[in-house]
């Protein structure tokens, strides 16, 4: 804020400010002047201006503002002055309140210019037709900008484009940061995860440091577009897996920090773009082997960190020792970690035939350059190398999840009962073995081993099987041994180990077995080895097959013994005679069984009746028996292996049966009742029935049949054999409520939207969601569903508390404790200040409260809060505060505090201000230390520190001469802002523009801006007599009269004006004197007229020495210098006050296209354009060609856009300006291809177009080149430069045939060193041509 009565200016400019909140000026109401210049803006959110009520000045120039919002500056009724130039307005129907605003206050808002869309880039915002304002379909929601979304993140401190957040506690990545952003340091926090595209918007990022978080999961892109990016650290994390492309596009990379990571396996193109890459460290991971060619790419590399990874040192890594050999760049001392004999060996150190493949350790390795595989160890599992050891953890099944890099899967000692078909060996590729000894398998479902081409071994020993089916073990084409010791075998028959035909080992020792169908060795081709021993073998008439087989086949059995009958036991099999296996009172075989009842049914005759058994499952059966002759033969009812009897009558009812599975009656082809009467069936699966072909009687009354289309199948069936007796009805949907099966038409059962939830949940419990208190719900065969229940419940539900205290029932810190008495089986102890069952109710204390003086209660915790007003204090607020007490004070630098009944003052002491007194001023701000002394700000007043040599208060006092150390700049002062600089141990001024003398204390040349720009000299110079010469350049066509040669080519000319009685005379660069005729004798011209130069002040009537004021409305562009009245410089400093638009040196305006520039302030200017152009920088054409013609003697003709002169009679030429004499010698005179001129003799000649030449320009040039050398002009800001030597370029002229041009062919580059008018020169690269050609036309 001003003090000493100036307006309160707010300097905000320079910055890097990205947007403008809503309340960023609220309690600075009393800003006159606030300026945001040259800042990063591109948010103003609504109403950001409204508090600044007072504000007359605004300036937002040269920010990134496309967008304002409506009525934003509605609520400064003072303003004066606004500023919005080089900013990127979108002007569309949003910004067309701002075109009105503008239009109605032409003064305030000028430069105010759209940049968008296309058509109306340029447009002075409040010149745009209202029309012009409009929006797509897409974007008639006015825009809005949250101005916050860009700045720092709350938690974070932003400087210098560095955006710090160390150990800030965050979990996640901050988004909307500001987007020039050079570096973000975020290490040691708690960020788990790095999402897509979390750095690529900020495009100047060039540091990123994320080192010590918890990182696992990064997205592939999250880097992407990085292209200056120069350090990524990511060490300290989690991270197991480098995504696929994750570090491409960083070229500009140079170091890598991937250390203390658990990353297991780096495809071989994951550096592929680092070729700038100096350091990469993968220290600490958990990396066994690295593929060839994955520092290829690096070719900066000149650290590597390798140490403190488990190497597998296998041929596969043969290559990496290799490699550091020739590079010796590894320098953490990389060692192997297996196999033994290489263990603890530098890697660099060990010779290349050390590096062998054998075993199982191959498997791993050889993939490991595409990180195709899941690298994950389960849970409770042990992996080292390929095995995966799971071994001993009372597993019930298998892990859903196994490494896919697994060769050894290791199963055994565990609980698992069933192998079920889950599809798990399809995702291990590399799996060889698999040992699942000494579980406690009963079953083994089709398809558990689909998938395991590959496996070799299967080891089985020590569990339940009873009995072994060849569709077991699909999937098992390529298993070479196969362990089924200790088992409850009883059978094997014909289709125990169909496609098993690779086997070479099988060992069925010490199972059940009495009996082996004849051929059941058969599909194992390959056999070898089988171990038949340790089995209670019947050797009757059924085995008599098998001794001939063991001789016939020689293969290695170790010699099975006979245990029955008892005149053969323990004699060996293959040395029974065929005669003595005889079934004579010994018919006994294993594989056939009689049929066994369910444990959960009674059986009598063929019978099965499981009714009223509470049933929720149809129950199963644990044989097979298809071999099962006579009465009540068994088939198949698969819910899953079961077998029951198959023309046995099938009594289900008044059980709680849910759910048919699809497959449940399969196989009872000779079943004739089924009775189901009296469950919970909703739906029965179609096709349930398909196999039941002698079916004659089913009963499926009593149950809630869901008769929609799902059940329309149901209806043709018992409709086509009336099996069902017309008792089943429907008890949904509603509009089939107790409609019989039987009878209702089969349209009737369709499906008009969705099924209730307790009806789809019957075969599909989970989507009921049974389980309580965030339990997870599994589908299970035998118990319906199964929850997993969280920590704190049981129960089949999960809703049961372990205890009623588990879960800490009591809130707001309140104790627990368990009680019989309490119906919730708990009671709490609560904290003081709370209250209720569960220490839920916080009273209200302010309900009687003692707070005075209109103080505000707040609520605690037992207690309350007295909120005081301003002046009051102490916990009631009953006590007056005294700002001025010692302990309060807030005044600043001894400063006198007086106390007023609202508040108090504050009495600053010399050189302190601002409320508290806390602000030292800056007496440097007006310092008067000479000689380049240091100004040290001091409480009001400041002190010189000289530099060495000088004293004084103000170090006036040179030092004395034998300090020869001092500059002859020392004691010589410069005017005008020019700089002393020592030539030849001299002093000399380097003045600026325009300045000159040998202290620069001379303006000589001045620079005219616009028509109403001038320079008055005093009429006391000017005699009847005068001398007066001038140096003049311009390029512009405003300087010499008719007749006077031109010199508006952008060069210095010399001018001289002779007046001598009256009479003028001009003299141009030194040539022959013009004669301007006498002076015109005007009533206001007199002695005293002074003398105007560039343009002449309105307000005089006076009017040039040109004839007619049209040729003066555009005034003098361009500069004049070194102005000389009878040979006497004069200093343009010294001269009477200059208008608007003289400026010291010798710029050009040069941004109207088709105009002249006025200027409007010191630097402001404007554009006026010539007739026929228009807009702000006169670059629109308007209509009519012939408002700026240039026809003399002859009228002006349009023709699309450009005219012709029609030549007045006696008059030729393109502009009419030659008269047309008869005995012109040109008549007889045929110019083919050029123009007839007549010579200094008056004969006449052709001057020939280009590529034409002879004597009637009828002969035309071929292509070729012709130096010519020539000095290059250039606008170098506000100066003009030439070449200091000429440049030699060449012309390309001729003619080409086949449409061709002649065009340059070859060019070079070479630099020249340019000089400019103020002085000043440079060097930059020119092109110039060298060779001619025909070619395409450019």
């Amino acid at each position: 804020h001003g003090r000493n009565g100036k307006k309160p200016h707010l300097d905000l400019s320079e910055n890097q400010i990205q947007g403008i909140p809503r309340k960023a000026f609220r309690g600075i109401t009393d800003v006159k002047n606030l300026q945001l210049d040259n800042n990063q803006i591109s948010c103003i959110e609504d109403g950001a201006f409204r508090a600044l009520r007072d504000l007359e000045i605004l300036t937002l120039n040269n920010n990134n503002i496309t967008r304002i919002p409506l009525t934003s500056f509605n609520h400064m009724p003072k303003i004066r002055t606004l500023r919005l130039h080089s900013n990127y307005l979108y002007c569309d129907c949003h910004l067309a309140w701002l075109s009105d605003w503008l239009r109605q206050r032409r003064s305030i808002g000028q430069f105010t210019f759209c940049m968008a869309p296309v058509h109306l880039r340029g447009f002075n915002v409040a010149d745009v037709q209202k029309k012009e304002y409009v929006c797509s379909g897409s974007h008639s929601e006015p825009p809005s900008c949250n101005a916050n979304s860009i700045t720092c993140p709350s938690a974070c401190t932003c400087s210098n484009n560095i955006v710090d957040c160390r150990g800030k506690g965050l979990t996640e990545i901050p988004s909307n940061l500001p987007e020039g952003i050079v570096e973000i340091r975020l290490e040691q926090n708690s960020i788990k995860t790095v999402p897509p595209g979390a750095f690529s918007q900020y495009k100047k990022l060039k540091r990123i440091d994320i080192s010590k978080n918890q990182i696992s999961d990064i997205a592939p892109d999250a880097f992407h577009g990085l292209k200056s990016l120069t350090s990524l650290v990511l060490y300290g994390n989690k991270i197991t897996e480098i995504p696929k492309g994750l570090f491409d596009g960083l070229v500009s990379l140079q170091l890598l920090l991937l250390n203390a990571n658990k990353i297991n396996c780096l495809r071989v193109n994951t550096f592929q773009d680092l070729h700038n890459l100096n350091l990469l460290s993968l220290y600490d991971n958990k990396l066994q082997t690295i593929s060839k060619g994955l520092f290829a790419p690096l070719q900066s590399i000149q650290t590597l960190h390798l140490a403190q990874n488990p190497f597998v040192c296998d041929c596969h890594l043969k290559w990496l020792a290799d490699y550091l050999q020739d590079n010796p760049i590894e320098t953490s001392g990389a060692r192997c970690s297996s196999p033994r004999r290489l263990a603890n060996k530098r890697i660099s150190q060990i010779k290349s035939k050390k590096f062998r493949c054998s075993g199982s350790e191959d498997y791993r390795s050889k993939f490991t350059g595409e990180c195709f595989m899941d690298l994950v160890c389960p849970e409770k599992c042990r992996c080292e190398g390929t095995i995966v050891d799971c071994s001993n953890q009372k597993l019930t099944r298998l892990p859903s999840h196994l490494p896919e890099y697994a060769t050894d899967l290791r199963l055994n000692d565990n609980d698992i009962s069933v192998l079920e078909a889950t599809g798990v060996f399809k995702k291990l590729p590399s799996l060889r073995k698999i040992n699942l000894n000494n579980n406690k398998i009963k079953e083994i479902r089709e398809g558990a081993f689909d998938g395991a081409t590959g496996v070799q071994e299967l080891m089985l020993t020590g569990n339940q099987l009873e009995s072994v089916q060849g569709r077991m073990f699909r999937g098992l084409t390529g298993l070479k041994t196969m362990m089924l010791r200790s088992n409850l075998i009883s059978c094997v028959n014909n289709d125990t180990f169909t496609g098993l035909s690779s086997v070479r080992l099988l060992s069925l020792y010490d199972n059940r077995i009495t009996t082996i169908t004849p051929g059941a060795f058969n599909t194992l081709v390959s056999l070898s080895t089988i171990n038949l021993l340790s089995n209670p073998f019947n050797c009757n008439c059924h085995l008599a097959w098998l001794g001939k087989w063991l001789r016939k086949r020689r293969i290695v059995s170790g010699n099975p013994r006979c245990q029955k009958p008892s005149f053969l036991k323990e004699i060996p099999i293959q040395d029974v005679a065929i005669q003595d296996f005889t079934c004579d009172g010994n018919d006994e075989s294993s594989c056939l069984l009689s049929p066994r009842c369910p444990d959960q049914c009674t059986c009598v005759d063929s019978v099965v009746r499981c009714s009223n058994k509470g049933l929720r499952i149809l129950p199963k059966v644990t044989f097979d028996g298809t071999h099962f002759t006579g009465k009540g033969k068994i088939s198949k009812e698969t819910y899953n292996t079961a077998t029951a009897f198959s023309d046995s009558p099938r009594i289900l009812s008044y059980n709680r049966l849910r759910c048919i599975p699809t497959h449940a009656f399969n196989g009872l082809k000779s079943l004739r009742v089924l009775t189901l009467h009296g469950n919970d069936i909703s739906s029965v699966p179609e096709g349930s029935f398909n196999d039941l072909v002698s079916l004659s009687h089913l009963a499926l009354g009593t149950n809630p049949l869901n008769c929609d289309c799902s059940l329309r199948w149901l209806s043709e069936w018992v409709k086509a054999g009336y099996k069902e007796p017309g008792i089943a009805r429907c008890s949904g949907p509603e509009d089939m409520a107790d409609r019989l099966l039987l009878t209702t038409p089969t349209h009737r059962f369709q499906c008009k939207g969705p099924v209730d939830i307790s009806i789809v949940s019957k075969c599909n419990p989970c989507l009921s969601s049974p389980c309580k208190n965030n339990g997870t719900c599994n589908n299970d065969p035998v118990e319906f569903y199964r929850c997993t229940c969280p920590f704190g419940f049981k129960g089949r539900d999960c809703n049961m508390p372990i205890n009623a205290c588990i879960q800490n029932p009591c809130q707001n810190g309140g104790t627990c404790h368990l009680t019989e008495a309490n119906k919730d089986g708990f009671s709490c102890s609560c904290p003081l200040g709370y209250e209720g069952e569960r220490c839920e109710i916080n009273p209200d204390d302010c309900e009687d409260n003692d707070c005075e003086n209109n103080s505000t209660c707040m609520d605690g915790i037992n207690n309350y809060v007295c909120l005081c007003p301003p002046n009051y204090t102490g916990e009631l607020c009953d006590e007056v505060i005294n700002h001025c007490v010692p302990e309060l004070n807030p005044c600043k630098h001894e400063s006198k505090c007086i106390s007023l009944d609202r508040g108090f003052r504050c009495e600053c002491l010399p050189g302190y201000s601002d409320k508290h007194c806390e602000t030292d001023d800056d007496d440097c701000a007006s310092h008067k230390c000479r000689h380049g002394a240091v100004c040290v700000d001091a409480v009001n007043g400041y002190t010189c520190v000289c530099p060495q040599g000088f004293s004084g208060l103000f170090c006036e006092n040179p030092p004395p001469m034998v300090l020869l150390q001092t500059s002859p700049c020392d004691h010589y002062e410069c005017q005008n802002g020019a700089q002393c600089i020592v030539v030849h141990h001299e002093p000399v001024c380097r003045c600026l523009a325009g300045f000159a003398g040998q202290k620069c204390e001379k303006l000589i040349t001045v620079n005219f801006v616009g028509k109403d720009s001038y320079v008055e000299l005093p009429s006391a110079k000017i005699r009847p007599q005068a001398n007066i010469s001038l140096q003049v350049a311009t390029d512009k066509d405003n300087v010499p009269p008719p007749n006077v040669e031109t010199i508006n080519d952008g060069q210095f000319h010399s001018v001289e004006l002779v007046m001598l009685n009256q009479t003028l005379n001009l003299v141009v660069d030194k040539g022959t004197p013009k004669s301007l005729g006498k002076l015109q004798k005007q009533p206001t011209v007199s002695i005293n007229t002074p003398l105007y130069i560039g343009g002449i002040p309105t307000s005089t009537g006076l009017s040039s020495l040109r004839q007619g004021t049209d040729r003066m409305s555009n005034g003098f562009h361009g500069c004049i210098h070194d102005v000389r009245i009878n040979n006497e410089l004069q200093d343009f400093k010294d001269l009477p006050q200059q208008s608007l638009g003289v400026l010291p040196g010798c710029k050009s305006c040069n941004i109207c296209k088709h105009g002249i520039c006025r200027s409007i302030e010191k630097t402001s200017v404007i554009c006026e354009c010539h007739p026929g152009w228009t807009g702000p920088l006169c670059d629109q054409e308007i209509g009519d060609p012939c408002l700026s013609n240039k026809c003399i003697h002859g009228k002006c003709t349009a023709a699309n856009f450009a005219y012709t002169c029609k030549c007045s009679e006696g008059y030729m030429g393109l502009y009419c300006d030659k008269k047309n004499d008869s005995s012109n010698p040109c008549r007889i005179m045929k110019c083919n291809h050029g123009q007839c001129k007549i010579s200094e003799h008056g004969e006449p000649y052709c001057e020939c177009d280009p590529n034409y030449s002879g004597e009637h320009c009828d002969k035309e040039n071929l292509c070729q080149g012709e130096i010519v050398r020539e000095v290059i002009h250039k606008q170098h800001g506000y100066s003009s430069c030439v070449t200091a030597s000429k440049v030699p370029q060449m012309e390309c002229r001729g003619s080409c045939s086949n449409g061709q041009c002649c065009v340059p062919l070859r060019s070079k580059r070479r630099k020249y060193i340019f000089q400019c008018v103020d002085g000043s020169s440079f060097m930059e690269e020119l092109e110039r041509h060298v060779e001619c050609g025909c070619s395409k036309c450019l």
